[in-house]
């Protein structure tokens, strides 16, 4: 149409670049992919060798460049992989125009699964040695990620629970039009009555089915029974009813150019028993000395606390408050000051709470103090309802009070917190298409999640030094 920009004859004759590699730009990001996995030992990290016999695998490189060119281009299905390396000119530049069918590619993420989490390990090591980590001060934090087991294929003690009811609902709704059904005598209410006894054996089955699988969740070590990923589990979000079926992913950023420099999936719903692991594995990774780390208060626990401490590694996390003697109006455990060189607290009266016994709880070992002059003190009322008022002080409550003085010193920790970690994970969900894993299992999952950090890291490095300058530093 005359007007407009005019495409080319799809008949005509071109003089095309004499090979494969002028159709790729010399800031592609893919020849970074390409010198990372050529320099690196892909037999010490696990990879398999050359077969003894019969026909020759793919070589790992060529696999793992593969991959590492899929999740950098949010192409993380083996069938859609298959396809651009048969038509994608940067991917049959990267693989040497070799084009594995979608099996093999699956099986290479299957059956390599710690191999890649190893190469994920290996570019943050990588990245520290260049400068591009600092390791003074990280951010922690995780988040929930669908699994492929949908809500319906998930049973907890009350989902259960709740569908036998559901079930029993719909029996005795069905019963009561059977009754209605049988009082008419036409051909329409035999054929009704057929289709309704269907539906209530469908009904009955379907109970028997739910009654077996009462008996499976309760026999479950944690009471749970996920069926088409075993490992998926139930996980509670912040709107409510939008709890999913997933995983917990953990993720350590550093400060510097926000790079993960450790991460771990996990099927437990929270994140209390994850601050001591998470530290450890950072400061494994960057090898700084006063590494400092950042989580919000869903990961406090004094062993925890206490862990991270002994690791070498100072945390910064707020303290929940639990106490319902705020909510009530009356004064907290924060109001009452601890006085180290007498073992005392004083109380805003001005009263003074001495050491009366030691005891151990849950194999916690704690102080009770308490003062005599409760009874006639004006301002009981906002103290306590009865007749004295306890606190309770933990051995290592000194480890806690130091961290809370730190939080103090730095009121906007957790605003900088949430602008170091927070948007990864937004970041993965969108490359992830706002989907579900692909992969199941625990392990499985881990692999594909460590695909997704290791492009994450990859895009980061090159956005702060630029394709060239990265290519020169990793070779």
């Amino acid at each position: 149409m005359a007007g407009f920009i005019e495409g080319e004859e799809r008949r005509g004759r071109f003089l095309l670049p004499d090979c494969l590699d002028d159709y790729v730009d010399k800031d592609n990001l893919v020849r970074v992919v390409d010198v990372f996995v050529d320099e690196l030992d892909l037999t010490t990290l696990g990879f398999a060798g050359p077969a003894a016999t019969g026909r020759p695998r793919y070589s790992p490189a060529t696999m793992l460049k593969l991959y590492l060119y899929g999740y950098l281009n949010r192409v993380q299905s083996s069938r859609r992989l298959e396809r651009e390396a048969g038509r994608n000119v940067e991917c049959m530049w990267l693989t040497g125009k070799l084009a594995p069918d979608f099996k093999t590619i699956a099986d290479f993420r299957r059956d390599n699964g710690a191999a890649i989490r190893a190469v994920c390990r290996r570019f943050v090591i990588v990245c520290r040695e260049i400068g591009l980590i600092a390791g003074g001060m990280v951010a922690v934090d995780g988040s929930r990620f669908k699994a492929v087991n949908t809500r319906d294929k998930n049973y907890t003690p009350g989902a259960v629970r709740l569908r036998m009811e559901q079930v029993d609902a719909s029996i005795a709704r069905y019963l009561g039009m059977l009754d209605t059904a049988d009082r008419q005598e036409d051909q329409v209410a035999e054929m009704r009555i057929s289709r309704l006894s269907e539906r209530l054996e469908a009904l009955r089955r379907r109970m028997r089915e739910l009654q077996t699988m009462e008996r499976e969740v309760a026999e479950a070590p944690d009471h749970q029974v996920s069926l088409t990923d075993p490992d998926a589990r139930a996980m509670a979000t912040n709107g409510k009813g939008t709890g999913i079926v997933g995983y917990n992913v953990q993720a350590a950023v550093d400060a510097k150019h926000h790079l993960v420099v450790a991460h771990e999936v996990t099927n437990v719903g929270h994140d209390r028993s994850q601050l001591a692991n998470m530290a450890r594995q950072t400061k494994e990774m960057t090898g700084a000395d006063g590494l400092t780390i950042l989580a919000d208060r869903g990961y406090f626990s004094g062993e925890e606390v206490v862990a991270c401490e002994a690791a070498g590694v100072r945390p910064i996390v707020p303290k929940p408050l639990t106490s319902g003697a705020k909510a009530d109006g009356r004064f907290g455990k924060q109001d009452f000051i601890y006085q180290p060189e007498t073992d005392t607290y004083r109380c805003p009266a001005g009263e003074q709470l001495m050491w009366r016994f030691t005891t151990v709880e849950s194999g916690l070992k704690l102080s009770r103090y308490w003062s005599s002059n409760c009874g006639t003190c004006a301002m009981k009322a906002k103290c306590t309802p009865g007749k004295q008022r306890r606190i309770s002080r933990w051995e290592h409550e000194a480890v806690i009070e130091a961290m809370q003085r730190r939080l103090d010193e730095m009121p906007s920790a957790m605003r900088v917190r949430r602008s170091i970690v927070e948007h990864v994970f937004g970041t993965i969900k969108d490359w992830m298409g706002r989907a579900h894993f692909r992969t199941r299992k625990l392990a499985n999952v881990a692999t594909e999640m460590s695909l997704h950090v290791l492009a994450y890291n990859l895009k980061r490095a090159v956005a702060v030094l630029g394709t060239s300058a990265l290519i020169a530093a990793v070779s």
